[in-house]
């Protein structure tokens, strides 16, 4: 079959195309070792990256992090390594491109997988895109981290929260997405309530407009001043106090909100007091009769 000019099209185009020192190109991997890697250029010449200029974290795994068929773009430091080959370094790419990406997950609000790799002043470390970022000991956890030594060698999920590339600085959060987590299960909480509802809480805080009640779990609820009492109250320490047992009605969970109020219930003892009362049965049995005493009285 005769070969077309199709058959040597990727090779025309790598005879015509001139790759300088300085270029960022983009590369396949086809061959991956402890000291470098080799990638496929679409070029007469492959490239290699030593494990030096891979990246800039100095926990950085070579064999566990670069695989064949990965992508990876890096800067040309040199056309020819000695050995015909292209010298490449992924670092100084990533000077150029990282910063770009680093500010792609702020603005998105990517959730990112990181390993703490270094303990430093109030905070710990890690790398994203080959980047040195800090995670104060305020951001780790939902409350201040004293003992961040523990956490070295941990894999956390973080947020960008600050980039600035003029001061190559990068500041990460767990805590933001901690927040989140917690928001969303003490809303889940709310949404399992049933309007209706009859609990026991504790009063937890007095304001002007009304009180609030712990009810266990995590969750409060407002007695607003209006369902405090059938009685009219200037204010609710006139009937209320902090650390005091009371029954509320749960009214609404609009908006993730607990309403509650006090005054319904006391409408309904009323409602139950108004109400015909109905004649007791009184019988001349003793009310303490024994399940013993009434299988004896009967005939088998």
């Amino acid at each position: 079959m005769a070969e077309s000019m199709e058959d040597y099209k990727e090779e025309l185009e790598a005879s015509f195309r001139k790759i300088q020192e300085g270029d960022i190109i983009t590369g396949t991997v086809i061959d991956v070792k402890e000291e470098e890697v080799t990638l496929d250029l679409k070029y007469y010449a492959q490239g290699v990256i030593k494990k030096e200029d891979l990246s800039n974290d100095p926990n950085f795994q070579v064999m566990e992090e670069v695989h064949i068929g990965d992508e990876l773009e890096a800067t040309v430091v040199s056309t020819d390594d000695g050995q015909g080959n292209i010298l490449l370094s992924r670092k100084e790419a990533n000077e150029v491109l990282a910063w770009e990406k680093l500010k792609e997950y702020q603005e998105e609000e990517t959730t990112l997988s990181v390993k703490i790799s270094g303990i430093v002043p109030s905070g710990v470390i890690a790398y994203v895109e080959g980047m040195r970022g800090f995670i104060p000991a305020s951001q780790l956890a939902l409350s201040y981290v004293e003992a961040t030594e523990e956490w070295l060698g941990r894999t956390v999920e973080v947020r960008v929260i600050n980039v600035d590339e003029s001061k190559k600085k990068l500041v990460l959060s767990a805590k933001v997405i901690l927040k989140e987590k917690e928001q969303e299960e003490h809303n889940h909480k709310i949404s399992m309530m049933v309007p209706g509802s009859i609990l026991e809480g504790t009063v937890e805080n007095l304001m002007p407009y009304g009180a609030f009640i712990d009810l266990g779990d995590g969750i409060s609820g407002l007695v607003h001043i209006s369902q405090i009492s059938q009685k009219r109250i200037g204010k609710p320490s006139e009937v209320l106090k902090e650390g005091q047992k009371v029954k509320v009605k749960i009214l609404n969970t609009n908006d993730n909100k607990v309403s509650l109020s006090m005054k319904a219930l006391e409408e309904e003892m009323v409602d139950t007091e108004q109400a015909e009362p109905v004649e007791e049965y009184v019988s001349n049995e003793s009310a303490s009769t024994s399940l013993g005493d009434l299988l004896s009285k009967l005939k088998l």
